[in-house]
């Protein structure tokens, strides 16, 4: 494996089949909590889903797979950018995969406040708004996926499967009372809601986070040495993850415009919103509770599947000691990362007790997930361009796929993802101030880089100059 890594230290159990991978997929891949903020842009999107999953989501798969086999073990983007362009370059890859989560989970568990108190019915939906709950809310159920997951894989892949299961159940429910309005009432949607708007810049930054909520099918290579014979398991399930989570996707989005006006989208709560609208129509209204139910399911399923995998590369990081060594401590009982758990866990609550006090609820959510957005796509562009490399090799061995395969899906990927990156840095329409998101996008962009140059080029060097003196 990684240069680090060495076969005195310990290993991890192999506990994911290719069931527990394709659920993981789906639950990491299909977010219904990003649909609202794309969907409030209109029939438009549903070109740059398609035009994304060609372009971005299909590459994503074949450099998964092709990777995964030329490179196994633990540690995925941080270990291909590292074997492909050298050591700083994994960290820096590793690094932005880690961090932009940092800013991702906290989303999650304020989207999981705000569906949550739909269970409890109408007279409860204001607690959302009541920092003291949702505080307590977000703790709790950080606490008990942070359990999970130091618990093992064997314990904590369950609420990913819960919340696999509950992501297609909540999905289907949503897209099924859709066909039933439309046929019962018809659509105010028309063609012209699907052509370019006369002023496309909101839709802009639709495409960045469409790209964000594509990936994830390069998770499961992140905990490559938990997979049951990946080289079997992985490449199926990468294949029916893909498609069931492409497909889940754009149904979900045409769904929201359907059953709801894209100018009254709330980027929070606009999935339950949809069904609380559509049951309304049909005469069901008391679907929204268990509808509330499951979606906070898939919710928790998608925070366990992000702050798990992504804990795994400060895991790495610390036993390559560019990070603190600490990290890479392995528990005595269950084998499991759990230092890099806990401070990843640490670092998502301090983000949500800032966002409370930070700008409106929307708007801080719209800024995190854009800057997420950024972090998550640059270790994309180390994945894509080093399938180009690999195929470009004078020596050119096929393992998976052929060079024209490779150069193909590497280039498509590249260039798609350079466009997301760029695309992020125009204002959603819950922007306010231009002026104060660009120095937020500019500004956390460089200190995120700057944090990583400073940890490899400094701490790291130390490190590694004081085990040498040793």
């Amino acid at each position: 494996m990684a240069d680090g890594i060495t076969e005195t230290q310990p290993h991890l159990k192999r506990v994911l089949g290719q069931r527990d991978l394709v659920l993981l997929f789906v639950v990491a891949v299909f977010n219904l909590n990003v649909l609202p903020s794309i969907a409030a842009n209109g029939g438009v999107t549903i070109w740059l889903w398609i035009i994304s999953l060609v372009l971005f989501f299909w590459p994503q798969g074949i450099a998964v797979i092709e990777l995964s086999q030329r490179y196994p073990g633990e540690g995925g983007v941080y270990l291909w950018a590292k074997e492909v362009f050298g050591d700083f370059h994994g960290f820096l890859s590793g690094w932005c995969y880690w961090t932009n989560n940092m800013m991702y989970v906290p989303t999650v568990l304020l989207y999981f406040v705000g569906v949550s108190v739909f269970v409890l019915g109408e007279s409860h939906h204001g607690l959302a708004d009541n920092k003291y709950f949702a505080l307590s809310a977000c703790l709790f159920l950080l606490l008990v996926l942070v359990i999970l997951n130091v618990v093992g894989l064997g314990v904590g892949k369950w609420i990913n499967n819960i919340g696999g299961i509950g992501t297609f159940v909540a999905a289907a429910l949503l897209m099924g009372l859709g066909v039933i309005v439309w046929m019962k009432f018809g659509s105010d949607v028309t063609w012209a809601d699907f052509q370019i708007p006369a002023n496309p810049r909101f839709v802009l930054n639709s495409f960045g986070v469409i790209c964000f909520g594509l990936v994830g099918l390069e998770l499961a290579s992140v905990m490559g040495d938990e997979i049951q014979d990946p080289a079997r398991t992985l490449p199926g399930a990468v294949a029916w993850g893909g498609v069931l989570s492409g497909a889940l996707y754009i149904g979900a989005t045409l769904t929201l415009l359907i059953a709801v006006s894209k100018s009254q989208i709330s980027v929070l709560q606009g999935i339950v919103q949809a069904v609380s609208h559509m049951a309304s129509r049909v005469g069901v209204a008391w679907i929204i509770a268990p509808f509330a139910f499951l979606l906070s399911l898939s919710i928790a399923g998608i925070g366990s599947a992000w702050l798990g995998g992504s804990a795994r590369i400060p895991f790495v990081a610390g036993l390559d000691s560019y990070m603190p060594a600490w990290l890479g401590r392995v528990h005595p009982k269950y084998r499991t990362p759990y230092a890099a758990l806990i401070v990843h866990a640490a670092v998502s609550l301090i983000l949500v007790l800032m966002n409370f006090w930070g700008s409106g609820v929307q708007e801080s959510f719209q800024r995190l997930l854009s800057l997420a957005v950024v972090l998550q796509l640059i270790p994309f562009l180390y994945m894509f361009y080093a399938l180009i490399r690999i195929a470009l090799e004078p020596g050119f061995q096929k393992k998976r796929y052929g060079k024209g395969t490779l150069l193909v899906s590497g280039t498509s990927g590249f260039l798609t993802t350079i466009s997301g990156i760029a695309l992020a840095f125009f204002p959603a329409q819950q922007i306010t101030s231009l002026l104060s998101y660009e120095v937020w996008m500019i500004g956390g962009t460089l200190i995120f880089i700057g944090a990583a140059a400073f940890f490899f080029f400094i701490y790291g060097r130390k490190k590694q100059a004081a085990r040498a003196a040793a």
